[in-house]
């Protein structure tokens, strides 16, 4: 078994690292990796806590959801959530506590992932995730983009006011942001700093 340290640019992104020895390998290597991400944030939507007040409830969905960008860049980030995000729409029920289609007045945030997943891949893509302070500005950039799509819809789809949208929305969940900040601010530093070994 080799020891070698596999080199790493700045314009990688981890799943980059996965080695494929040909063209049609790494087609399938990525199919593998999109078709992985959306799983793994369907998975993650499952671990959902009502919030009292709230028809939002709270999810590892928007963790894996920036997980997923982050690693896969934004390319592949965007395929993943978008699958996810088809699928769920065509009757897999595996939005937050097992939903689908577009009726939840949470199905804004899935939008939202959608492109925070492509924002979070393009700043890792600069090394945004390779230090725990880039990867905690990497991460607020990607809650902000989920947020930016998912209050409106909230506001729309229930017909809230701005502050109770804000308080139904957002307030609770900020908390449970900064825990996931902090897991990925753990976690993909060290996933780069182990690759390097």
């Amino acid at each position: 078994m080799s020891t070698a340290v596999v080199p790493t640019r700045p314009s990688q992104v981890l799943a980059d690292l996965l080695p494929a020895s040909s063209v049609a390998r790494a087609r399938v290597r990525d199919v593998a990796l999109v078709v992985g991400g959306a799983a793994l944030t369907g998975i993650a939507a499952q671990i959902a806590v009502p919030v009292p007040g709230s028809p939002v409830p709270v999810t590892g969905q928007t963790f894996a959801a920036l997980l997923v960008g982050t690693a896969l860049g934004a390319g592949r980030g965007f395929l993943s959530l978008a699958l996810y995000a088809l699928v769920g729409m065509a009757g897999m029920p595996w939005f937050a506590e097992g939903g689908s289609g577009t009726a939840a007045p949470s199905f804004g945030y899935v939008l939202g992932m959608l492109l925070a997943a492509t924002l979070v891949g393009a700043i890792a893509r600069r090394g945004g995730d390779r230090s725990m302070l880039r990867t905690a500005g990497t991460m607020v950039a990607g809650s902000v983009v989920i947020y930016a799509v998912g209050l409106p819809y909230l506001a729309v789809a229930t017909g809230m006011s701005v502050s109770q949208t804000i308080a139904a929305g957002l307030t609770p969940f900020l908390i449970g942001d900064a825990l996931k900040a902090a897991l990925a601010m753990g976690a993909l530093p060290t996933a780069w700093r182990f690759v390097k070994r």
